[in-house]
């Protein structure tokens, strides 16, 4: 297995130089584009391979539209102008499909009988794949656009009923405007926030 580092222009790309998105260009993103950030948001590790994140995209102008609704004001125009706006879900009844994502170990799905630590995982692998999410939609040349700010319950109903999926936040997707953009903000240094023992 190679374990070279990747190279700093990627490292911008990813982080450094990547901002949250306010506006869009008038670009449109691929299938094929939503796709290859699921191919790569995939293989990224989870509790037992649980793999909870369940994901709604919001293309077309009635969906944008639905979700546009349940969002706070600062937000809907974004979700109405951005070529997509992902729903990042976390999927509560995940354990059923352990025997499959975790077949070294058939009893897996007895982990979670618990009701409430089934939702605790769901939620704690299903943000740690949101962040995945995130990471591989730069990769594939895309900016994001991460929000909270939405009804939750609201969008559980209108995207995910007859399901135990349940939102998490959403995440605009395209080219940024780079007019919408704020000035960096601070970030905490080292010693701040981290302690070595």
């Amino acid at each position: 297995m190679n374990h070279h580092a990747v190279n700093d222009e990627s490292l911008d790309t990813l982080f450094r130089a990547a901002r949250t998105q306010n506006k869009w260009q008038d670009k449109p993103v691929s299938t094929a584009m939503l796709m290859a950030i699921y191919d790569l948001m995939r293989w990224g590790p989870t509790s037992a391979n649980c793999s909870p994140a369940r994901i709604v995209f919001c293309t077309t102008d009635n969906s944008k539209q639905r979700l546009a609704r349940l969002c706070s004001p600062g937000n809907r125009q974004k979700v109405l102008t951005a070529p997509a706006t992902a729903i990042i879900g976390f999927d509560v009844a995940f354990p059923e499909l352990l025997p499959k994502l975790f077949p070294h170990d058939q009893t897996a799905k007895t982990w979670f009988a618990d009701p409430g630590h089934a939702e605790h995982t769901a939620f704690r692998n299903g943000s740690l794949q949101g962040g995945y999410f995130i990471i591989a939609a730069r990769a594939v040349g895309l900016d994001c656009g991460p929000m909270s700010g939405f009804n939750n319950a609201k969008v559980d109903e209108e995207f995910f009923a007859g399901t135990k999926v349940k939102s998490n936040f959403i995440c605009g997707l395209g080219y940024g405007d780079p007019s919408g953009v704020f000035e960096r903000s601070p970030r905490l240094s080292f010693d701040e926030a981290c302690k070595i023992v």
